[in-house]
């Protein structure tokens, strides 16, 4: 039967979520579910009908658009990590224009010595740690849409590049790869410090999504975040993999156009990657589609053996069930990049911490509507501002409880660890 929706750009909305979630307490002392918070703040999705289909929605993407503004301070940071060193960076929104830096992307600039040092500040204002999607930036119009409103409300702001994105350097043979949680572990640990009272809070976009799951199952009830939003996140790489190879359009437009934009980076920074003798450059260049790349430099470069490893390895799935913090994953089920297959519905279900919201209609990072304004954006920041606006955050933990998931008793073998995706068991 034909459905006339579309025609007024309504598109479906459906919530899927634990049959008991979390209780709330309001700051005026009353109580209500995560979910139905969820509810109460997401907005009717209504978007543009004349792209009325997953494809149409994300190849809009490649539209030229300004976007909002907001400019950035960058800051070089020196990995901790004992098994893969070297930098990376986070730009800071900051308010007022400065002087355009060729080097960097638009509006962004490094901070100075003695600047980043006068940003340590004892406010209390919240503040939104951003990662962005596959080889993007602080500068990518899906992430200022949801910037923009946020820092407009008085929030602060800031996005964790991937290690040689958006125009930043590399010291060691790596780039970023979907496992890669210890910058965004690092960033988190130096903004506690430099801000002990500002209450911070996370999203994810796509890849970002992916990392910043993997990230709160890592850190389960100790992670420090208020809460979290992951937006077109691929969940299951490898069942994404296997679905854009499946068509035309996912093999020789979205896979090739990943590819080719990996293959940017490489290029960006090969002299450093080159360095990994594993890594054969005439196999490198003929690479086309974004799995060929995964298999020849990802691969090799983080050790894993095949590209399937590194797939099934850094996928997020099984880490939505670690979750310990308010989680708001977006999704739309005809996105042809982040499939429906790869969607982990049953684990949404039994993790009362967490709320998937999925639209029928909407792409990969898109949810256009007339005017060009995208869905995700409004939808993600009136959920933060909610939580922080009305939701008692000190008294998560004290009023859940185990009943709620937020401690784990003692278990007996075999113990089930999100993390390494396997049942532990005595040998």
């Amino acid at each position: 039967m034909f459905d006339p929706s579309w025609l007024l750009g309504h598109a479906k909305t459906d919530f899927t979520h634990h049959s008991s979630t979390i209780t709330l307490t309001t700051k005026s002392g009353s109580k209500k579910t995560f979910s139905d918070l969820v509810k109460e703040t997401t907005p009717p999705c209504r978007l543009n009908p004349l792209l009325f289909n997953g494809h149409l929605q994300t190849m809009w993407t490649a539209v030229k658009d300004a976007g909002p503004p907001i400019h950035y301070k960058r800051k070089v940071f020196q990995s901790d990590h004992e098994v893969y060193p070297g930098e990376f960076t986070v730009d800071f929104v900051v308010p007022e224009a400065s002087p355009e830096d060729e080097t960097l992307p638009e509006r962004t600039t490094y901070f100075s010595t003695t600047g980043f040092e006068d940003l340590k500040s004892e406010d209390d204002r919240p503040m939104l740690v951003c990662l962005h999607g596959l080889t993007g930036g602080s500068h990518e119009v899906y992430l200022r849409q949801v910037v923009a409103p946020v820092t407009a409300a008085g929030w602060e702001a800031c996005v964790v590049n991937g290690r040689g994105c958006a125009l930043s350097k590399i010291t060691t043979p790596q780039l970023f790869n979907s496992r890669s949680t210890w910058d965004v572990r690092q960033t988190i640990k130096y903004l506690r410090q430099i801000f002990p009272n500002r209450p911070l809070y996370g999203v994810g976009f796509s890849l970002g999504a992916n990392i910043l799951t993997n990230y709160l199952g890592e850190e389960g009830a100790d992670c420090v975040l208020k809460a979290a939003v992951a937006c077109s996140n691929p969940w299951n790489l490898e069942v994404c993999h296997h679905s854009l190879m499946r068509g035309v359009i996912g093999r020789e437009v979205y896979s090739k156009v990943m590819g080719g934009n990996m293959m940017g980076l490489y290029q960006r920074h090969k002299e450093q990657i080159l360095r990994n003798e594993e890594i054969d450059p005439e196999v490198v260049a003929k690479c086309k589609y974004l799995y060929e790349f995964d298999r020849v430099i990802q691969a090799p470069t983080w050790g894993y053996p095949t590209e399937g490893a590194y797939y099934r390895d850094a996928q997020s799935v099984d880490a939505v069930t670690a979750v310990r913090i308010p989680f708001l994953g977006i999704n739309a089920t005809d996105d042809p990049i982040s499939s429906i297959e790869a969607i982990p519905w049953e684990e949404f279900k039994r993790n009362p911490y967490a709320v998937l919201v999925t639209t029928n209609w909407g792409g990969h990072l898109s949810w256009f509507q007339p005017g060009g304004k995208r869905w995700f954006a409004t939808a993600i920041a009136a959920f933060f501002m909610k939580m922080h606006d009305d939701i008692d955050a000190e008294a998560l933990k004290e009023s859940n409880g185990e009943a709620n998931g937020s401690t784990e008793p003692a278990k007996e073998y075999p113990i089930w660890d999100p993390s390494h995706r396997r049942l532990i068991l005595p040998l």
